[in-house]
């Protein structure tokens, strides 16, 4: 019975710990000339609301923070593969690393994008959606390989290849890598997920 007492304290108190935000928001007077400055691009480029999520934590490095979001800005508005696919593609990277705040932001907008909410939901499971489109299901796939074995087979490239051409196949590896370092950074800075009313939270994988 002790046992048993001592193992739910144990879970109870690493749900706190990995609860707990680690990086927050740094207040105006407290940031560097650095930071303020990354923090006028960011809130410019992407308005008021845009230094929040990812750019919290980091805005700890700001000439980090002023490359990336760069590429993040042309990975999500100008990216050459539609952008249903690309919401698709962020929902399944922010599954593989259980990042909620990934998932938070992005479900409505795959939604938006005209991603079917059974599919969105069998990604939160880990399975493969039933009834995809041939190219949804040419995504899938693609990302799959690329989170599970860090490539792609053959007949996987040649077939993302003869739909979006050679660049949408590094666009999609790209937006992969982009969220894979967006969500590790949320993860470390175990920044909190505000933004998901009414989103169920996705279920941990087992370790």
């Amino acid at each position: 019975m002790r046992s048993i007492q001592l193992a739910t304290l144990v879970f109870v108190f690493s749900t706190c710990v990995w609860a707990q935000n680690r990086m927050p928001q740094i207040q105006p007077d407290k940031q560097t000339p650095d930071q303020k400055k990354a923090f006028e691009v960011i809130t410019k480029t992407r308005g008021p609301a845009g230094a929040s999520g990812p750019f919290i934590p980091l805005l700890r490095s700001p000439e980090f923070m002023n490359r990336i979001q760069a590429v993040g800005e042309y990975l999500r508005f100008h990216n050459s593969i539609p952008q249903k696919l690309v919401e698709m593609t962020i929902l399944m990277t922010g599954r593989h690393l259980t990042q909620q705040y990934e998932w938070d932001s992005h479900y409505p907008l795959a939604m938006k994008a005209g991603l079917k909410p059974e599919h969105a939901a069998a990604i939160a499971a880990g399975r493969h959606p039933e009834g995809l489109a041939e190219d949804e299901d040419m995504m899938y796939n693609y990302v799959t390989e690329l989170l599970q074995n860090k490539s792609v087979s053959d007949a996987t490239y040649a077939r993302m290849v003869a739909k979006f051409g050679e660049q949408g196949a590094i666009d999609a590896a790209g937006t992969v890598g982009y969220y894979i370092t967006i969500g590790m950074v949320l993860n470390v800075g175990r920044t909190p997920s505000d933004v998901g009313a009414g989103i169920p939270q996705l279920p941990r994988f087992p370790q």
